[in-house]
């Protein structure tokens, strides 16, 4: 059984599948975030949305350059979780499946592609507070617990 986080799922309510992958990126003692813009302004773990014919790790490659500019190195899967959501920005209903992997940043290329998008550094301290869903939220205080940096 994969865990859930965050809002019931609402009967009745017809959600469609969306994978993503998305990591703690360590560097000293912070971890890259961004800071994505919109109606509500969220602090997030950076990855995103798996496409129809893509793996995990490229997927995860691919957004936290397009989120943050960075590219990175992955270290290992930590796990997978549940949520239930309105994406506002793609009009639908989701049961997101979130793969968390942890890694390293290794180079930073410039500035986010995607301009809603700000890379942020803080500490796992913060971000367990910060981090805008309470999946990421668990992961980052799991992860940072076991490293004594929360």
């Amino acid at each position: 059984m994969i865990r859930r986080y965050g809002e019931a799922v609402r009967a009745g309510q017809a959600y469609q599948r969306r994978p993503g992958a998305y990591a703690i990126l360590q560097r000293g003692s912070q971890i890259l975030t961004t800071v994505q813009f919109g109606a509500q302004t969220e602090i997030q773990l950076p990855g995103g949305g798996i496409d129809p014919g893509e793996a995990p790790l490229p997927a995860l490659h691919r957004e936290v350059l397009e989120e943050t500019g960075w590219h990175i190195c992955v270290l290992r899967k930590l796990g997978v979780f549940r949520r239930f959501t309105f994406m506002p920005e793609y009009g639908i209903w989701a049961e997101k499946l979130c793969h968390i992997y942890l890694g390293r940043p290794t180079l930073c290329m410039g500035p986010p592609v995607e301009e809603d998008h700000l890379p942020l550094w803080i500490s796992p301290s913060e971000a367990t507070v910060e981090l805008a869903n309470a999946g990421d939220r668990a992961f980052v205080s799991q992860w940072g617990r076991s490293q004594g940096l929360v």
